[in-house]
C-alpha cells in the first residue's frame, strides 16, 4: 500500500473537522485554502487544489486535483467535483451535484440539487476527450438538470429543474424540458442571482 502524503495551507479562522481530509493523495502541489473555510465530516480535498476566503462544504463532499475555486463557494453536502474544473467566486453548489473533469463554472452561479453535469459524450464506446460544460456568470441550474458535454450555459440564463440540456443556452434565456428549448427569460426571472 502506498504512503498518502497529506500537505495543505490553511488561511485564519478554517474550521476543519476531524474527519474532514484535506491534501489526500501525494502531488506535487499542496493544497491551498484561503480564510474563514468550514469543511465538514466526511469531506476529501485532495492535493494541488487552491480554494479561495469563505469555502464552506456540507458533509461527505469530495473535491478532486487541479480544482480552482474562487472566493465564498459554497459545496452542498455529497457533491463531487472531479477535478481539472474551474469554478469563480460566490457559487453555491447544492446537494448531490456531479461536476465533472474539465467543467468550467463562472461567478455568481448557482447550481441546484442533484444537477449532474457530464463530460464525455460517447462513454466507453468512443474516446473523443473529455469536454465538460461551461457555465457562464450569473447563470442558474434547476434541481435534477442534465448538462451534456461541451455545452455553454449563457451568462444570466436559467435552467430549470429537470431540463436536459443538449445545445448551447444563450444568455439571458430560458431552458425547459427534455430535451430543453430555449424560451424568453420570463420578467420574474430577468436578473442577478442574489449569492454575493
Amino acid at each position: 500500500m502506498s504512503e498518502t502524503v497529506r500537505e495543505a495551507s490553511y488561511g485564519d479562522g478554517c474550521t476543519i473537522d476531524d474527519e474532514a481530509t484535506v491534501g489526500y493523495g501525494a502531488f506535487e502541489e499542496p493544497t491551498r485554502i484561503g480564510d474563514g473555510a468550514t469543511i465538514r465530516a466526511g469531506s476529501i480535498v485532495y492535493g494541488n487544489v487552491t480554494i479561495g476566503d469563505g469555502f464552506a462544504t456540507g458533509h461527505d463532499v469530495l473535491v478532486r486535483e487541479g480544482t480552482t475555486i474562487g472566493d465564498d463557494v459554497l459545496v452542498g453536502t455529497k457533491t463531487v467535483i472531479d477535478g481539472q474544473t474551474e469554478i469563480g467566486s460566490h457559487v453555491s453548489l447544492q446537494t448531490n451535484v456531479y461536476v465533472p473533469t474539465q467543467t468550467t463554472i463562472g461567478n455568481n452561479v448557482f447550481v441546484g440539487p442533484g444537477a449532474v453535469l457530464t463530460n464525455d459524450e460517447y462513454p466507453v464506446r468512443v474516446d473523443d476527450g473529455l469536454e465538460g460544460p461551461t457555465i457562464e456568470d450569473g447563470a442558474s441550474i434547476g434541481a435534477n438538470a442534465t448538462l451534456l458535454p461541451g455545452v455553454t450555459i449563457g451568462e444570466n440564463a436559467f435552467v430549470a429543474a429537470g431540463a436536459v440540456v443538449t445545445d448551447d443556452v444563450p444568455a439571458g434565456t430560458l431552458a425547459v424540458g427534455t430535451p430543453a428549448t430555449v424560451q424568453p427569460l420570463p420578467d420574474p426571472l430577468d436578473g442577478a442571482n442574489q449569492l454575493a
